[in-house]
């Protein structure tokens, strides 16, 4: 055991805060919960819901359909688990079905290429999870103080590193599985059902086995990796391959980019630590942060590494001060330095050497038709905001049905449908373009790369609107661009709080929600998603958006548009980019 998880053992028997109290004291995930589960009441606890995000879910409630002097319109949103965004046709018709006849008729698929499910009662809620686990998903750790879903290109390529990279993704998201909470999440959801237990690879079995040598071990023999506290907070891991920055490989936790030998074999990754995007709003203390880079490490290297960088957090974290709990701070705070010798001391006993080189990243979307390997497609579809309902919801599970597509989600909230075979490829083509899928590969500019969070109505942490605005306020920006004949996109993201859930800090362009109808503007971002964006605006109207940014916009026009805006902004400077909205620097 590390001198951290000595620690940890020793604060556990003296005080915790209640957030650290109430895991240790739930049974490994397990109560107030399954109690609560069969009572009579539309909703749960504080104590229940806490434990409920580990299995995938939040507690919500309508707040368009709030009456003064009446309950709260109670339900559950539910995350599920898809390494890579991969969710088999059996899952995705199961989701479908439940969505309609459980849920409020809609599927989301989030920005960490997963789909959510909205509008579940507390009463369905073991069905809708029970049916999603029978049906090859789960939604164990999408949520709560945990590693959560693995990240890695959608694209289904055979060709490059794109395998190894997906293979990866689906090995980490095991290694990093609990071990006493998987078997809560079955007693409640399956009746304990052990055969819908995960079942990693022999690799990853034998290096989950190493969680109980001294460093990494926790102290609990139970949950050997991560305690019976768990982590001090959310754990965010994404893979991709040299020069694939689809997953914004640097707002993660850790960042593997993915390097594999002529036949497809991984030789080793580039490891970067300590990116995250949440914040606070006048908690200066409080920040995104873009990872730095720790070192290259071999392919037989890799799931000790991770363990490690694991069990570091876990130890060292911050458990006193929820908000600032995330990795990002104990690299803010402590220096890479600090973290790779600590690392090596205790942690980790295998060499990590120097960076290897990587093409430079572009931000890749997939979008239109692609060839997958010989015989087979996939063609990428644009969703704005990612949500699916009405007759495109019903039109694409008719096409998965009937030619039973494997789908992938993007971390841009794309849909790809893939393992389309050459003979289908023209009538599902025809198929898609009577749903508005005539030219999948050509949204509008501004909406290709946009992203927004649910946030109103049914987020609890929602200042403002986000995802149901975000096409007008599109459509605005688009207008405004050609009058002022400025024919580059803009890299725009939209959130309803500072929460960061849309990753609004790496945008060119970000509207933050700091008050009804009033956002903070960020600027700066890169388009390949590789520098944080700045604030300018603190509370901004909306219907002043046009008007305080079309100086800046005019300034990049006479600067002859051969940059990107978030780079125009960057060589301005902070100071004159102020001036040009009217704000004081």
């Amino acid at each position: 055991m590390s001198d951290g998880a000595a620690a940890a053992q020793q604060e556990t028997a003296t005080s915790l805060p209640k957030a650290e109290q109430r895991k240790l004291d739930s049974d490994y995930l397990r109560e107030p919960l399954l109690s609560e589960l069969v009572n009579d009441l539309p909703n749960f606890s504080e104590d229940a819901l806490q434990i409920l995000k580990f299995h995938g879910s939040y507690q919500q409630d309508d707040r368009d359909k709030r009456e003064k002097g009446k309950d709260k319109t109670w339900q559950m949103m539910l995350r599920l688990r898809s390494p890579g965004g991969r969710i088999p046709a059996q899952l995705f018709l199961a989701l479908d079905e439940l969505s309609d006849r459980l849920g409020d008729g809609t599927l989301r698929a989030t920005t960490r290429q997963a789909f959510q499910m909205h509008g579940i009662p507390k009463a369905d809620l073991k069905e809708v999870i029970g049916t999603i686990v029978r049906n090859l998903g789960s939604t164990l750790a999408a949520c709560g103080d945990i590693n959560r879903n693995v990240m890695a290109p959608a694209a289904p390529f055979e060709k490059g590193g794109y395998p190894a990279a997906r293979r990866l993704a689906d090995e980490i998201a095991d290694l990093l599985s609990p071990e006493a909470a998987e078997g809560s999440y079955l007693d409640l959801w399956v009746d304990g059902d052990l055969s819908y237990r995960f079942s990693p690879p022999a690799a990853v079995r034998r290096a989950r086995k190493r969680q109980l040598e001294p460093g990494v071990f926790s102290g609990s023999e139970a949950e050997p990796l991560y305690g019976d506290t768990y982590l001090p907070r959310k754990f965010k891991v994404a893979v991709t391959v040299p020069g694939d920055n689809s997953v914004d490989l640097l707002t993660q936790d850790i960042g593997l980019v993915a390097f594999t030998d002529p036949s497809g074999n991984l030789r080793g990754c580039n490891v970067y630590v300590g990116g995250g995007m949440g914040r606070t709003h006048n908690k200066e203390e409080t920040f995104a942060r873009i990872a730095d880079p720790l070192g290259y490490v071999d392919a037989a290297d890799v799931f000790d590494l991770l363990q490690a960088i694991v069990a570091l957090q876990r130890d060292h974290g911050d458990r006193r001060i929820r908000r600032h709990a995330r990795m990002k701070y104990l690299l803010e705070d402590r220096g890479i330095a600090w973290f790779r010798n600590e690392l090596k001391a205790n942690y980790f006993s295998r060499p990590l050497k120097g960076l290897r080189n990587e093409a430079k990243p572009k931000l890749l979307d997939y979008l239109g038709w692609h060839r997958q390997k010989a015989g087979l497609w996939f063609v990428g579809l644009p969703l704005l905001c990612g949500r699916l309902k009405g007759t495109m919801k019903q039109g694409l599970r008719a096409i998965v049905d009937t030619y039973q597509l494997e789908i992938r989600l993007t971390a841009n909230q794309d849909l790809l449908l893939c393992n389309i075979g050459t003979a289908q490829r023209a009538t599902i083509k025809a198929e898609l373009a009577a749903l508005g899928f005539d030219l999948p590969d050509a949204p509008p500019p501004l909406a290709r790369h946009a992203i927004a969070c649910p946030a109103l109505p049914t987020c609890g942490l929602a200042i403002t609107e986000s995802e149901r605005i975000l096409p007008s306020v599109l459509e605005r920006l688009d207008a405004q661009l050609r009058r002022l004949e400025i024919d580059k996109s803009v890299l725009i993201r939209m959130t309803g709080c500072p929460n960061g859930c849309a990753r609004p800090y790496m945008a060119e362009l970000a509207l933050v929600g700091s008050g009804v109808n009033q956002y903070q503007l960020w600027l700066g971002g890169s388009a390949n998603l590789q520098r944080l964006a700045q604030p300018f605006l603190q509370r901004m109207p909306l219907e002043e958006l046009e008007q305080t940014i079309e100086p800046l916009l005019i300034s990049w026009k006479q600067a002859g548009g051969r940059r990107s805006l978030g780079d125009h902004v960057e060589k301005l400077g902070d100071q004159a980019v102020s001036e040009l909205l009217g704000a004081t620097a």
